[in-house]
């Protein structure tokens, strides 16, 4: 039986979070520039969405440019979203095929116009597509988001729309930038690292982690498939101890 097949005999995660790192490290191996790094990275994203909708996951977010990337040398920012613009176009024909709404969260109005605009427009081309939805985290820092939605809550208490003493997770929730989203049931993160990086740190509260070792040029649908493998091989509690989930 197939690493495929067998995942369809058990739960899947409704929502696969994924910190795609290693494209810089890749390209170094082997000689090449850091671009042609996140060119392959684009390549695995392409391949991890087509087989995420292929095994019935409904949700995956990736993690595409945080806000501390803004930071990294004006080159490899300016390659990033010339790239990012270029991909858009080319992967709405992908996005349709395996009926794929692409969704956005982070600080959009950030990004440079034109990228604003291919988001937008692949955004509404298939908003009617509906077997998974891809969210790009762009311009996305959780602290950032979290911080926002404070100051969206306070400013509602001060204009008395809300006590204090009614401020609920839901609240805080329907104020972040995924609203709309449910919280990850699994989180991947590629190359070795051991970090959560400033990504969905609220949404993660009680996600399963995965950490690979491969880099993300390099991930591909077995791994996906192992990774939500091992996912289905754990036990979630929330908290509870194991009698009372069995019982």
């Amino acid at each position: 039986m197939s690493l495929k097949e067998e995942i369809k005999h058990n739960p899947l995660p409704q929502h696969v979070a994924i910190i795609m790192d290693g494209n810089g490290r890749w390209a170094k191996k082997k000689g090449f520039l850091r671009a042609i790094g996140h060119e392959n990275g684009v390549d695995a994203l392409r391949n991890i969405a087509t087989a995420s909708a292929e095994v019935g996951i409904k949700y995956l977010t990736v993690y595409a440019f945080s806000s501390e990337n803004w930071n990294r040398p004006r080159a490899e920012v300016n390659a990033l979203m010339a790239l990012l613009v270029s991909s858009l176009r080319k992967e709405l024909k992908t996005l349709t095929k395996n009926n794929i709404s692409l969704n956005t969260i982070g600080k959009t109005d950030s990004l440079p116009l034109k990228c604003q605009r291919e988001l937008q427009e692949v955004i509404e081309k298939t908003s009617k597509l509906d077997h998974m939805t891809l969210t790009l985290a762009l311009s996305y820092g959780s602290r950032e988001e979290i911080t926002e939605a404070t100051r969206t809550l306070a400013r509602d208490v001060k204009a008395g729309k809300l006590d204090p003493e009614d401020i609920s997770e839901e609240h805080i929730s329907h104020n972040l930038f995924t609203r709309g989203l449910p919280d990850p049931d699994l989180l991947i993160r590629t190359s070795g690292e051991y970090r959560i990086s400033n990504y969905m740190l609220w949404q993660i509260a009680y996600s399963e982690l995965y950490f690979t070792d491969k880099l993300w040029p390099d991930f591909g649908a077995e791994d996906l498939f192992k990774a939500i493998l091992d996912y289905q091989r754990r036990e979630r509690r929330f908290g509870k101890i194991s009698e009372q989930l069995n019982s």
